[in-house]
């Protein structure tokens, strides 16, 4: 369990999780949005939750997930939690913590 998501971050990236990954539509992207990452081609190997420290309702998830297929590593922060964004089916499945 970590305090805070800087401190989340900085250790998962120790551990090789140093793609920055966001979430588009139908897919993770990274490297500036060349890269694509879709639903089955990764996986979520831990998240971390995090509350506003003046606000519970100000809610952040941290994901470590890996691609093995394309041999990477990487965090996603999703700041107001994966049902206010526009995804496919798919990745919300996927998303779900």
């Amino acid at each position: 369990a970590y305090d805070t998501l800087v401190d989340a971050i900085a250790d998962l990236r120790k551990q090789g999780y140093t793609e920055d990954f966001n979430l588009e539509k139908n897919c993770l992207s990274c490297r500036e949005g060349k890269f694509q990452v879709f639903h089955d081609e990764f996986q979520i190997d831990k998240f971390f939750r995090f509350e506003g420290a003046s606000n519970p309702d100000d809610q952040s998830i941290l994901y470590a997930i890996s691609s093995p297929k394309h041999g990477i590593k990487g965090t996603l922060v999703n700041a107001y939690g994966i049902y206010s964004d526009e995804i496919t089916d798919e990745m919300l499945e996927k998303l779900k913590a």
